[in-house]
């Protein structure tokens, strides 16, 4: 897992910066029902995504993370309006907020129960007739069909906690019921072979450990692909909305 407090710095720059945050927030705003004016944003991170949020009118945001420097950032961007806390137990009233939002969250989540709780979580601050609105299949939007994906289809994979029908599950398990989904690209973020295997040597994929056998095969094979600074596509993302009935 990588270390978000050593990320922060560079994150933003590393995962297609202004371009892909647009995207997102566009694509999260579009799924919230007219007349929504508070929004809490679980993992804002460095508040990229978080500020483009609150730029909409009349919608008043909230970003919480739990990564200290992740949330310095985030909060410089949204002086006031960050909180430093665990999306597993969120430090606000019930009902408190018109929707909420997790881009990029639940596939980092240890455990099944890890998700269950931070959807639980989300669905206890949402009022009545709120929306929450996550991402799905991360890992997934990342397979783009690339030379590069070929050769990291044997790879050793940890289970995907994001999958779209999980996520369901566990939504409607804590009272959300399906309604709405969209996607859209991450601009910025088609890999190339040498941004793969930097990638590689410094944790990004969870189940290839740097430094090892595997991991160094696996680099050496990238680093024979042609083109090693082209990028490739960019990765399509999914979200999904639900609705916490009245």
């Amino acid at each position: 897992m990588l270390d978000y407090d050593k990320e922060a710095e560079r994150y933003d720059a590393s995962r297609g910066g202004e371009p892909r945050a647009a995207a997102a927030a566009e694509a999260v705003l579009g799924l919230l029902p007219a007349g929504t004016r508070r929004l809490l944003d679980v993992a804002c991170g460095t508040g990229i995504v978080t500020r483009r949020l609150a730029a909409r009118d009349g919608l008043s945001v909230t970003g919480v993370d739990l990564a200290p420097a992740m949330a310095r950032q985030a909060a410089a961007r949204l002086p006031g309006s960050v909180v430093l806390a665990d999306s597993r137990r969120l430090p606000f009233g019930d009902g408190g907020f018109d929707a909420v939002s997790s881009v990029w969250l639940l596939h980092l989540a240890p455990t099944d129960d890890d998700v269950r709780t931070i959807i639980g979580e989300c669905a206890r601050v949402l009022r009545p007739g709120g929306v929450y609105v996550t991402t799905v299949d991360k890992a997934a939007a990342h397979n783009v069909g690339s030379d590069i994906d070929a050769v990291l289809a044997s790879r050793p994979r940890r289970p995907a906690r994001d999958e779209a029908a999980l996520v369901e599950s566990y939504a409607l398990a804590h009272g959300l019921v399906r309604a709405g989904q969209a996607r859209f690209a991450g601009r910025g973020q088609g890999r190339s072979p040498r941004r793969t295997v930097a990638d590689l040597h410094r944790g990004w994929f969870v189940a290839l450990p740097p430094g090892g056998a595997l991991a160094d095969g696996f680099a050496a094979r990238l680093a024979q692909l042609p083109d090693q600074d082209r990028p490739r596509p960019d990765p399509v993302f999914s979200l999904r909305a639900f609705l916490k009935p009245e």
